[in-house]
């Protein structure tokens, strides 16, 4: 009987080792504040993460916040935080002001800044992320006391210090402050520099690309190094989750992306990915189940078939990987 108990335990420690990197429950929270790229206002690039073990959330990018708040208030996506009891301020108020601990800027765009900066004189204080050139451009383009009041500690005086600008340099990890993660940034191809952010919670991984133009259209080989990056990274880490843009459908030239993505082309980009994790593991298609979530698609007023139809469809027809694709949507909250 001892015998076949020290035999029980060891095949059962065999197992969780061989497991070790499947995960066991979800790790992270998102809740998707804009969905849109371009022209919709009130609907504009933004999402909230947190880890599942604490009630504070990052900010990536801000296109639109205070409007996505009310909105995903309106879906009770917000029922598993343990809201701050603040007598000064709504719900709204209060999630923006305590739970919202830091803004990761991914590019200096107004669709996905624009939330930040309106809801500025009623925010609290807190970091903005940001790679330094994306610093600058803010800097130079919007906190300047005429597109907007400086409410950072950098630039044009006075500084109001309300916003802390912490440069993020590429793959270097940082501490994220007042939250149990980390993130790494690393360089996108756009018309103004972009990033993507690796958000890291001890084993666990999400990662969040802002705008991006396909390795083969942009000619610098930025998605390359990200997926050769999260390769090295995935031999002892899961990869919970991702959102990545798909802006146009497959009918967009080449030539008017302006360092965006398609299906066609993400799915090439994806491909790309797989081939380098498959390298690794004994699978054909280590990224079959991988979830990854579609936004900035791009919202249009012109008549003819919804752009969110054709995309869904156009990802559906190339999915050769078995990938899990979601459509971002406003006000809806998902685990990872």
């Amino acid at each position: 009987m001892k015998l076949f108990c020290i035999l029980l335990l060891a095949y059962v420690g065999l197992v969780q080792a061989g497991n070790a990197k499947a995960p066991s429950s979800a790790a992270f929270e998102l809740i998707t504040l804009g969905d849109s790229g371009g022209i919709q206002d009130g609907n504009l690039s933004a999402f909230l993460l947190r880890s599942l073990t604490e009630n504070n959330y990052i900010a990536l990018d801000a296109g639109s916040i205070v409007n996505g708040i009310d909105v995903a208030l309106e879906h009770n996506a917000f029922a598993k935080l343990a809201i701050a009891n603040d007598p000064e301020w709504h719900t709204n108020g209060t999630i923006l002001r305590q739970h919202v601990k830091g803004y990761f800027i991914s590019h200096g765009h107004l669709d996905h800044t624009a939330g930040m900066l309106i809801s500025s004189p009623q925010d609290s204080s807190k970091p903005i992320y940001a790679l330094p050139s994306v610093h600058q451009t803010m800097l130079d383009t919007y906190f300047n006391w005429q597109a907007w009041a400086n409410f950072t500690d950098r630039g044009i005086k006075p500084q109001l210090k309300k916003y802390q600008l912490i440069d993020l340099m590429p793959k270097q990890t940082l501490a994220i402050k007042d939250t149990s993660l980390n993130v790494t940034a690393m360089s996108l191809s756009h018309p103004l520099e972009s990033a993507v952010f690796i958000i890291e919670k001890g084993d666990d991984l999400f990662v969040y690309f802002g705008d991006t133009g396909p390795d083969a259209v942009e000619k610098q080989g930025k998605l390359k190094a990200v997926w050769q990056y999260l390769a090295q990274q995935l031999k002892s880490k899961t990869l919970r989750a991702m959102v990545i843009e798909v802006s146009f459908d497959n009918q967009r030239p080449n030539n008017l992306l302006f360092g965006h993505l398609t299906p066609k082309w993400l799915m090439t980009e994806l491909n790309q990915f797989n081939s380098l994790l498959a390298t690794t593991t004994d699978k054909d298609t280590p990224l079959q189940g991988a979830q990854i979530v579609i936004s900035h698609i791009k919202y249009s007023l012109a008549k003819g078939p919804d752009p969110r139809i054709v995309i869904k469809q156009q990802l559906e027809q190339a999915n050769n990987l078995g990938i899990k694709f979601i459509l971002a949507k406003q006000g809806q909250r998902l685990e990872f």
